[in-house]
């Protein structure tokens, strides 16, 4: 496929001309080709949640207008205008939207499932303010589960399951609510007593570490997992009262230690687990980027909440009022979450180029 055909490929807004020129490559499988992997699993928070929320009694839900505003099948419980970064990315891989794993019934083949759950986080007591949600303990253990009981009756042999996860792709984007509903939170919560920011970190690493191990040990092998985004920039932090800055120093500081002790744990993860492939994706860099420099990604407000909200332009969407009508010029879609355009950014630059996930990007991800 022409590089003229990958353009096409990718939303319009994307605005990263100077970089899709300069690749040779399609950036997505069309429907026209074989999808290039058998399927896309997602695990991790609000970020990428597609409805999992909707049925659990929580608080914290995007089931309602103008959440999915811009999404084909309107509202779902994305928590954003239309598609997430795993919605994306599935596209990019020629495969149907991995569907929420607590409302999907299936008899035949499977090309993914999504296991985010709005809310939660890597710690077990993440989340539970709002009520309950699918912190990263429970997504493992039911996709372990799916694995166990579910997958094998759509097999004609075990080689044949082994072969279909081994090549399958696993994607996490979790942990900003362990700071923001956690570790920031410390009328609820005590871990800011408990631990200092760096052991903080070393817990959520150490946490995450674990789970992925399970996967690798219930079949998976190829994992892209996302750094934890700029938490400091976005609006329900850089819109506190006497903050005037575009970003708050104090929690992207916090975060940034996890960050930092990430990549050299999915690196030893790599180098010990015969067969694994473990991808960073450099979702802060690109989104403080995006932020403080908005007209290189075709931007114009990387500050204030697209939909109407509670807060003083600080919380979710209030529900039912029309959001701005420059809804592909804005990063924030309310006042925790990216627009569809800034999650289109990110899984497109992942998908194809290494300086955003790296070792390798998706697309030579898949033919390892």
């Amino acid at each position: 496929m022409s590089n003229s055909n990958s353009l096409a490929c990718l939303p319009a807004f994307t605005y990263l001309n100077s970089f899709l020129h300069q690749n040779s490559r399609t950036m997505c499988s069309s429907s026209l080709h074989q999808p290039l992997t058998p399927a896309l699993y997602v695990f991790g928070d609000s970020l990428l949640d597609s409805g999992n929320n909707n049925v659990l009694p929580t608080l914290a839900k995007g089931n309602y207008l103008p959440y999915g505003d811009d999404f084909p099948k309107g509202v779902t419980g994305r928590f954003t205008n239309g598609r997430t970064a795993a919605d994306f990315l599935a596209e990019f891989l020629g495969l149907p939207y991995p569907p929420p794993f607590l409302s999907f019934r299936t008899s035949g083949v499977i090309t993914g499932l999504n296991f985010a759950s709005g809310a939660c986080g890597i710690l077990p007591e993440t989340g539970n303010a709002m009520g309950k949600c699918l912190n990263l303990d429970d997504q493992v253990r039911l996709f372990e589960s799916a694995a166990l009981h579910d997958l094998p009756r759509l097999f004609k042999s075990s080689d044949e399951l082994s072969s279909y996860l081994a090549k399958s792709i696993f994607a996490f984007a979790i942990g900003s609510n362990d700071y923001l509903g956690n570790y920031l939170n410390p009328v609820l919560y005590s871990t800011s007593k408990t631990y200092g920011p760096q052991s903080f970190a070393k817990l959520l690493v150490s946490s995450l570490s674990r789970q992925l191990e399970r996967l690798y040990n219930a079949g998976a092998r190829k994992f892209v997992v996302f750094e934890i985004g700029p938490i400091g920039c976005i609006p329900t932090i850089a819109k506190k009262p006497n903050h005037d800055g575009v970003c708050d120093g104090g929690p992207n500081l916090l975060v940034s230690y996890f960050n930092q002790m990430l990549q050299p744990m999915l690196q030893n993860m790599t180098s010990s687990l015969a067969g694994s492939m473990f991808v960073l994706g450099r979702a802060n860099g690109l989104g403080y980027d995006a932020v403080i420099n908005p007209s290189r990604y075709g931007l114009t407000d990387s500050r204030n909440p697209c939909c109407t909200t509670w807060g003083n332009g600080t919380l979710t969407c209030i529900p039912l009022l029309t959001p701005c009508l420059d809804v592909d010029k804005r990063f924030f879609w309310d006042g925790y979450h990216p627009t569809e355009v800034a999650n289109s950014i990110l899984a497109s630059l992942c998908f194809n180029d290494t300086k955003v996930c790296s070792p390798v990007n998706i697309q030579d991800l898949v033919q390892i």
